[in-house]
C-alpha cells in the first residue's frame, strides 16, 4: 500500500467507500449489510487501508452504524471520514448532525467531516461557520468538502480560516474533469482529492461494453453478461444506457488492452490511473472481499507515461463525445 500525508493524516491511496453498506438503492440485500460489509471492512484494515469513507445519508445512518459496530473502538492508524448534508447549516443543527454521526461511528471526534454537497442557497461562509466552532470544540479534527468546484473549495477555506484538506469528487476515466483544476490545486496547497466512483460505478471494471449492464463497483470478471438494464443505482447513470455503449467502447477496449499487458484487471488499471495523479486517493466500494483485495492491489500497479497519456486522451475523447 502507498499513502498520502495531509495535515497529520495518513491516507491509503486506495481507501474503502461504504455507500453500499446498508443502502437499499444498491440492491445488495440484508446478508450483504449484516455479514459481507463487516467482513470487507475488516479485511481492508488487514491490507493496510487507512481511509474509510461514509456519510450520514447512506442508508439513513446505517452505513455509519455498520462501520462503527465493526470497528468497535479499533481505530489505530485509521481515518474514518463521514459527510454532512448542509440543508440547514445553523450551528445547533450542524452540531446535532455531527454528534449523531459520531455516536453512530462510536467515536468521540470525527477524523474528517466533509460537506457532502454545496448548498446553492447558502454561502460557503454560512456553511463553514458552524464547522469552525466544531473544530474549536474538538468534535471534528479536520474539515473537507465534497462535490465542490475549485472556486467553492477555495471560498470554503477562506470562510473556515483553516485548511479544508480534501475535496471528494466523482473522478475516474469516465469522469476525468477533476484532473484539470482540482488535482493541481491539491498539489499546490498540500491538499488531497478523494475520488469516489473511481470505477464509474463498475463500468470500468469490465473488459468490454457488453458487460456494462450487469456491472458492480469493483467487479473485475467478465462473467454475468447482460444486455438489460443495470440493477439498482446504476439505472440512473447515463453511461450504462444502451445508446451510449458505442461511445464508451473505445475506452473500455483500451483499459482491457493495458490490463492484459500488465497481467492486471481492468479495475486495477482504472484505479491506477486515478491514484497516479498524485495527491489523489480512491475510495471504490466492493461487493465481495475478493473485489476489495483486487482493488487494493491496484496501489502496486505502475502505468508507464505512454499508457497514462493514452488513457487520458481516450477519457477526454469520451467526454467530448458525450458533450461534457
Amino acid at each position: 500500500m502507498r499513502y498520502v500525508d495531509v495535515d497529520g493524516l495518513r491516507l491509503s491511496v486506495v481507501g474503502l467507500g461504504t455507500w453500499q453498506f446498508g443502502s437499499r438503492e444498491w440492491g445488495y440485500g440484508e446478508t450483504y449489510a449484516s455479514e459481507t460489509a463487516p467482513a470487507i471492512l475488516r479485511r481492508a484494515i488487514e491490507l493496510g487501508v487507512t481511509l474509510v469513507d461514509t456519510a450520514e445519508v447512506y442508508g439513513f445512518g446505517r452505513s455509519e452504524r455498520i462501520v462503527g459496530e465493526t470497528l468497535d473502538g479499533q481505530r489505530d492508524g485509521l481515518v474514518v471520514a463521514t459527510k454532512l448534508m448542509p440543508l440547514m447549516p445553523y450551528p445547533r443543527i450542524v452540531e446535532w448532525q455531527a454528534r449523531g454521526s459520531a455516536r453512530r461511528l462510536g467515536v468521540d471526534a470525527i477524523d474528517l467531516y466533509q460537506v457532502h454537497w454545496p448548498n446553492p442557497f447558502v454561502s460557503a461562509r454560512s456553511t463553514m461557520q458552524p464547522l469552525r466552532r466544531l473544530l474549536a470544540d474538538g468534535l471534528v479534527r479536520h474539515v473537507g468538502v465534497s462535490n465542490h468546484d475549485l472556486a467553492r473549495w477555495q471560498a470554503s477555506e477562506r470562510a473556515l480560516r483553516h485548511p479544508v484538506i480534501s475535496n471528494q469528487v466523482r473522478f475516474s476515466l469516465a469522469s476525468p474533469a477533476p484532473a484539470r483544476e482540482l488535482v493541481p490545486y491539491a498539489h499546490e496547497e498540500g491538499r488531497v482529492v478523494i475520488a469516489y466512483s473511481p470505477l464509474g460505478q463498475g463500468l470500468l471494471a469490465h473488459a468490454d461494453v457488453a458487460d456494462a449492464g450487469s456491472s458492480s463497483e469493483g467487479r473485475s470478471s467478465g462473467r454475468g453478461r447482460s444486455s438489460g438494464r443495470p440493477p439498482g443505482i446504476r439505472r440512473m447513470n447515463p453511461l450504462f444506457r444502451a445508446r451510449v455503449r458505442p461511445d464508451v467502447a473505445p475506452l473500455l477496449q483500451l483499459v482491457r488492452e493495458i490490463a492484459d499487458a500488465h497481467g492486471a484487471t481492468p479495475s486495477q488499471v482504472a484505479l491506477a490511473w486515478v491514484i497516479g495523479h498524485g495527491r489523489t486517493v480512491a475510495i471504490p466500494g466492493a461487493r465481495t472481499v475478493e473485489q476489495l483485495e483486487q482493488n487494493v492491489a491496484a496501489a502496486d500497479l505502475e502505468l508507464d507515461p505512454a499508457e497514462r497519456e493514452r488513457l487520458t486522451l481516450e477519457a477526454e475523447r469520451l467526454q467530448a463525445r458525450l458533450g461534457h
